[in-house]
């Protein structure tokens, strides 16, 4: 029995499977996993993320908007300035079971 039969859930529907694989999907990417361990530690602006993760002010930018259409990250502004956030505490609960798991496997060669 699945996680889900466990819990009394139903399956997925496709729609949902197919927004939940988006949402992986984004998370398939190692600078935007970092953008996440940097916004769940503190809100961060685009300029604060290139620096502390050594990436081009633009690679950053463009991941933060594929971040924000997925509703991973939110944006206030602050005059010329955005601070980006994580979405909610269900993203850091997504990212900290994720780091988790990395946590219990094996090292790989």
């Amino acid at each position: 029995m699945g996680v889900s039969e466990k819990q009394g859930r139903e399956p997925l529907s496709v729609a949902d499977a197919e927004r939940l694989a988006e949402i992986m999907q984004g998370l398939a990417s190692p600078v935007r996993l970092r953008i996440l361990s940097v916004l769940r530690e503190r809100p961060s602006t685009v300029t604060e993320l290139s620096v502390r993760l050594a990436v081009g002010q633009t690679t950053v930018s463009n991941h933060l908007r594929l971040l924000r259409h997925l509703d991973l990250v939110a944006g206030d502004r602050d005059g010329r300035h955005i601070h980006y956030t994580l979405f909610d505490d269900h993203v850091t609960e997504l990212l900290d079971e994720a780091i988790g798991h990395l946590e219990h496997l094996p090292r790989g060669t």
